[in-house]
C-alpha cells in the first residue's frame, strides 16, 4: 500500500511537470513570429559581440604593399616595390589580458539576462492581456445582471412614487444608477477593443484559441535564486569587477612583441654592377618592447572604475531587498483577494438562502417574481464576482512569474 502511495504521488508529480511543459511550449510561442524573431538577432548579436570583445586583445596584422617612382638618379626614373606583414602584439599587461577575457564573458552574460528579461516581460504582457479579457468577459456579464437590477429597481421605485409613497429623489437616484451602471458597461466594451487592440501588436495567435496557464505561488527561494532582475545585476556586478581590474592594467607595464617580414626591390642606389648585393630583398625585422602610460588622468579614470564598481555591488544589495519585498507584497494582495473571494462566497450563500425564501413568498403572494429575481441576480453578481478575484489573483502571481527563469 505504501509503494502504491508513493507511486501515486510520482504520477501527480509527472502530471503537473507535463501540464506545465505544456503550458510553457504554448506560452513562450504566443509571442508574433516577428517579435521572437528580433529577440533571437537581439541574442545573436550579443554572442558576436561578446566574441568579438573577448579576442579585442589580438591586435590585427598588417599588410602592406607600395610602390615607390623615384627621378632621383640621372640615369633615369627608378621604380620599386616592397610587400610586407608587420604585427605588434601585446603578450603582457598585468593581468589585463586575463580580465579582459573575463570582462567579456560577464558582458555577455548580462546581457543575455537584460535580453531574456524583455521576452519574458512581453510574454508576462501577452498573458497579462488573456487574464484581462477573461476578466472582462465576466465584469461585462456581472454589469449585465446590475443593470437588470436597476431596472427592476426603477420599476418598483417608480410605482412606489405614482402613489404617493416614494420621493421623487430616491426615483431620480435609481435611474442615474442605471444609466451609471450603463456607462461602465460601455466602458468595459471599450476597453475589450482595447485590449483586443494590444494583444494583435504582440501576437499573431488568436486569444480565445490560447489556453491560460493555473498559476501557483512559487516558494520564495525559487524567486530568490531564478530572479533574472537580480541575476543580471549580480553579473552587472562582475562585468563592473572585471573592468575595474582591466582598468588598473591599462596603466601598468607591457610586453609586446614585434615582428616584420619584407619582400621588396633594392633601391637601385645601392645596387653596384659587379659587386655581391650587399642587402637581402627579404627579410625580417623583429624585436619586443616595454611600455607604460603616464598619464595625468590615470588616477581619476581608476577611481572612476572602483566607484562603478561599488555602485553594482550595492545595486546587487538593494535588488534582494526589492525582491523580497516584491515577494512579500504579492503573498500580502493574495491574501486579501483570498479574503475577498471567501465574503463574495458567504454573500452567495446568504443570497441563495434569500432567493430561496423570496420564492417561497411569491407562491404565497406576499413578494413579486421582481423580488425573486433581484436575490437570483444578485447570486450570480456574487460568484462572477469570485471568478474576477481568481482572474486577479493569477494577474498578481504572472508579476512573479515574468521574473523568474525557466517558468512559462
Amino acid at each position: 500500500m505504501k509503494g502504491l502511495s508513493v507511486l501515486k504521488k510520482l504520477l501527480v508529480v509527472c502530471s503537473l511537470f507535463i501540464l506545465n511543459t505544456l503550458y510553457a511550449d504554448e506560452l513562450s510561442s504566443i509571442l508574433s513570429k516577428n517579435k521572437t524573431l528580433m529577440f533571437e538577432y537581439d541574442l545573436k548579436k550579443n554572442e558576436l559581440e561578446s566574441d568579438k570583445l573577448s579576442k579585442s586583445w589580438i591586435n590585427p596584422v598588417t599588410l602592406r604593399y607600395n610602390r615607390r617612382y623615384s627621378t632621383q638618379l640621372r640615369s633615369g626614373t627608378t621604380k620599386t616595390g616592397n610587400y610586407s606583414v608587420y604585427i605588434d602584439q601585446p603578450i603582457f599587461r598585468s593581468g589585463g589580458i586575463y580580465f579582459a577575457m573575463k570582462y567579456a564573458d560577464a558582458y555577455r552574460s548580462t546581457n543575455k539576462a537584460n535580453i531574456v528579461l524583455q521576452k519574458r516581460q512581453m510574454i508576462g504582457d501577452a498573458v497579462s492581456i488573456l487574464f484581462q479579457l477573461k476578466k472582462n468577459a465576466f465584469e461585462q456579464r456581472k454589469m449585465k445582471y446590475l443593470i437588470a437590477n436597476d431596472k427592476i429597481d426603477i420599476r418598483q421605485k417608480k410605482d412606489s412614487y405614482d402613489v404617493g409613497l416614494l420621493d421623487s429623489s430616491f426615483l431620480d437616484q435609481a435611474i442615474l444608477k442605471k444609466s451609471q451602471d450603463e456607462a461602465t458597461l460601455l466602458e468595459l466594451q471599450l476597453n475589450l477593443l482595447e485590449l483586443n487592440q494590444r494583444f494583435s501588436l504582440l501576437s499573431d495567435k488568436k486569444p480565445e484559441k490560447l489556453n491560460l496557464p493555473k498559476l501557483k505561488l512559487i516558494t520564495k527561494e525559487n524567486y530568490k535564486s531564478q530572479n533574472l532582475e537580480l541575476k543580471k545585476d549580480i553579473k552587472y556586478a562582475e562585468e563592473t569587477d572585471y573592468l575595474s581590474k582591466v582598468t588598473v592594467a591599462k596603466y601598468l607595464p607591457t610586453v609586446s612583441l614585434q615582428g616584420e617580414y619584407i619582400d621588396g626591390d633594392i633601391n637601385p642606389a645601392f645596387d653596384f654592377p659587379g659587386q655581391e648585393p650587399r642587402f637581402n630583398e627579404k627579410y625580417y625585422n623583429y624585436g619586443f618592447s616595454v611600455s607604460m602610460p603616464l598619464d595625468i588622468n590615470s588616477f581619476s579614470d581608476i577611481e572612476s572604475s572602483k566607484v562603478s564598481k561599488l555602485r553594482a555591488a550595492t545595486q546587487v544589495l538593494d535588488r534582494k531587498e526589492t525582491v523580497n519585498e516584491e515577494y512579500q507584497w504579492i503573498r500580502n494582495s493574495l491574501a486579501i483577494l483570498d479574503k475577498k473571494i471567501i465574503l463574495a462566497r458567504k454573500d452567495e450563500k446568504v443570497y441563495g438562502n434569500l432567493y430561496t425564501l423570496t420564492r417561497n413568498l411569491v407562491t404565497a403572494g406576499e413578494k413579486t417574481t421582481l423580488d425573486s429575481e433581484i436575490m437570483k441576480n444578485s447570486q450570480e453578481i456574487r460568484k462572477l464576482d469570485q471568478k474576477i478575484y481568481s482572474i486577479d489573483k493569477q494577474i498578481q502571481l504572472l508579476k512573479l512569474y515574468i521574473r523568474v527563469e525557466n517558468v512559462l
